[in-house]
């Protein structure tokens, strides 16, 4: 894809642009799958979509039509052959200013290679537009090496190198230029550099950051599952085949669900949604049981998010009475349900969710003991363990320990919420007992949240929880040698490094930061760098995580992503608190780069993110590579096995 070909293409557009205006036509404003040939007039290599033999997606076209006319046939080509759709699963929809959506649902080709897609329009007035686009069909290596059975993904939202090597310094420790001990996930034995653009911009948001290794393309920024389209309607866009239904599909395999954030929130939902709104939170949790269960075999769902399932009569219940708002259920066309085999759905703000997924099998979990209470025996898994996003790591923890729980946090109304190892601990039991294999993925969401937050003690806390869910895995793996697991981020958050140590003791960082003397007492006199920065020293309570976050000498991190905030280099005793509201005290204000504002004020980046990965097909996972490869790499391994 040459980018000289893009400036081509848009003065080749401006004159089309300028002539239709004296010779009216219609023409294809979009066409689905997104390629370089459709939008730059680019047939070369790299492909924009690509997909595996007989993974299903959606063919879909706009066009723009005459005024008052209408678009009364569509044609899709493969190669030159008519495609011909199942009953009732292509449509051609009037979206509005003489605009026309034209959709076959379900379509997938088994035979590897790059093919040619074409569109042809036919006006009502027998004027015609086409446009032509391409896709790719990966080729799977039938090898030798026995097939990869299970597949855990493992998230660290936001987590980029920095995270891990805080993680590190904190909770191995670091003396004489070495790591006293490694983390779990740096002895796994291959490691890979993963480039993270979405499809429209070169920095992605956490849907299509992880749609990318769910279904192996590119997807806008908000959207999972599908493919962008031009109508407002959040339900209806061209979908993507997810991994879990593809290895269902053709593998009998089950998936399972874990994360601490919100299970409607972005990484959970893109690896079994289909939805241009990623907090369109009804519909989503509505969809999980609805699609995801049957067709994805979902067999394990926990986090948070419990006020989605709540009926919405019931205290604390988020589900909503419409389609289109915030936090909107879902009803999907037609077209969809006939060529995707799945349910309308509906606008049911009553819906008991949680008694509905008791009723299709579901163990049910609201809490740690109930988790513990498990006999064994279950086969599916459902644990609810906060109203949104589940608490994090540092204060689930200093509860336990205490009984204390941190202002602005949740542990008073939810005090028993399990650890992500925990929670992997029970979901890896359940999804074993398919002797077909599983697919899981498992999400350590606030490394991100709190590193949007600028919480350093609280994202380097919760980075330490995703490395004891990674143990998890690998004593899984030893016991399972025929898994796979890829330990990776959908991007990096907050530009993150780690910029030296803190040359006073705590206590005399307590009397600085509350004296107001601004950077004069927080910056020169404390910020250590090179010879200055040290070792510092942090040590690990019985349960596994820091005894106190707030040691003498500590780490100090800097943040490039961020906006405007106060710093005094202390755990803030307030969870979720705004960056520019708390630590104020010390006067010591950090200017940032960029104007966010509110809880979440730093922002994601394009730095390329690691990638770690273990047991069968592992060794594929090395070099630099695009997000979707990282699909490609997994699928292989569980389609034609590891070389």
């Amino acid at each position: 894809m040459k980018l000289k070909h893009a400036t081509h293409f848009i003065a080749a557009l401006s004159g089309l642009s300028a002539l239709s205006s004296a010779f009216a036509a219609p023409s294809v404003t979009r066409l689905n799958p997104p390629s370089a040939l459709f939008s730059y007039n680019d047939a070369t290599p790299p492909y924009i979509s690509r997909f595996l033999p007989a993974q299903r997606f959606d063919l879909q076209a706009t066009i723009q039509a005459d005024a008052g006319k209408t678009i009364t046939s569509v044609v899709f080509k493969v190669n030159g052959v008519a495609v011909v759709p199942a009953t009732g699963a292509s449509a051609i929809t009037s979206i509005g200013s003489d605009k026309f959506s034209a959709t076959v649902r379900a379509y997938s080709n088994n035979t590897p290679g790059v093919k040619t897609l074409t569109v042809e329009a036919t006006q009502s007035d027998s004027l015609q537009a086409s446009a032509t686009g391409n896709f790719e069909i990966a080729s799977i290596t039938l090898n030798a090496g026995r097939k990869a059975k299970n597949i855990i993904w493992v998230i660290g939202d936001g987590t980029g190198i920095a995270h891990r090597t805080a993680a590190r310094i904190v909770s191995k420790g670091a003396a004489l230029g070495k790591a006293v001990d490694p983390l779990a996930i740096d002895t796994l034995p291959v490691t890979g550099i993963v480039t993270t653009h979405s499809l429209n911009s070169i920095v992605t948001d956490s849907a299509p950051g992880a749609h990318c290794y769910s279904t192996g393309n590119k997807a806008n920024n908000g959207q999972e599952g599908v493919f962008p389209d031009d109508t407002a309607d959040k339900w209806d866009n061209p979908r993507v085949e997810h991994m879990g239904n593809y290895l269902a599909r053709t593998q009998n395999k089950w998936l399972g669900i874990v994360t601490t954030a919100d299970v409607e929130d972005a990484t959970p939902a893109a690896f079994a949604v289909s939805t241009q709104d990623r907090g369109a939170g009804t519909g989503i949790c509505d969809m999980y049981l609805d699609e995801a269960a049957t067709n994805h075999n979902l067999h394990v769902l926990m986090g948070g998010g419990r006020k989605w399932f709540l009926p919405s009569t019931t205290s604390g219940s988020g589900r909503v009475n419409s389609s289109t708002a915030s936090g909107a259920d879902y009803v999907v066309p037609s077209d969809i349900q006939a060529g995707w085999s799945v349910p309308a759905g509906a606008v049911d703000p009553n819906r008991d969710l949680i008694a509905d997924f008791q009723t299709a099998g579901f163990y049910y979990a609201p809490n740690l003991a109930g988790l513990n209470a498990m006999t064994g025996s279950e086969t599916k898994l459902l644990g609810l363990f906060n109203s949104g996003h589940m608490d994090v790591s540092l204060d689930k923890i200093a509860y336990r320990r205490t009984g204390t729980a941190a202002a602005g946090s949740l542990i008073s109304t939810y005090p028993d919420q399990p650890m992500l190892e925990e929670m992997t601990d029970k979901a890896l039991s359940v999804l074993s007992k398919n002797a077909n294999g599983f697919v899981i993925m498992i999400e350590a969401a606030s490394v991100d949240k709190q590193a949007h937050n600028m919480d350093t003690e609280r994202w380097v806390h919760d980075a330490i929880e995703l490395d004891r869910a990674v143990a998890k895995c690998i004593a899984f793996q030893a016991a399972n040698p025929d898994t796979l697991i890829i330990v990776t981020a959908d991007h990096e958050c907050a530009g993150i490094n780690i910029i030296g140590g803190s040359l006073v003791t705590n206590s005399s960082l307590v009397t600085r930061a509350a004296s107001g003397g601004g950077a004069a007492q927080l910056r020169a006199p404390v910020v250590g760098t090179y010879d200055n920065a040290k070792f510092p020293a942090y040590t690990n309570a019985a349960d596994g995580y820091p005894t106190t976050m707030d040691v003498d000498y500590r780490m100090l991190i800097g943040y490039a992503g961020n906006s405007d905030r106060y710093e005094d280099w202390l755990t803030n005793p307030t969870y979720n608190q705004d960056p520019i509201a708390r630590d104020t005290a010390g006067n010591f204000l950090v200017t940032g780069q960029q104007p966010g504002t509110g809880v979440q004020s730093a922002v994601h980046t394009a730095s390329d993110i690691p990638l770690s990965a273990g047991g069968r097909g592992a060794a594929a996972f090395t070099g630099v590579f695009d997000n979707t490869d990282a699909f490609f790499k997994a699928m292989q391994a569980a389609i034609g096995g590891a070389k």
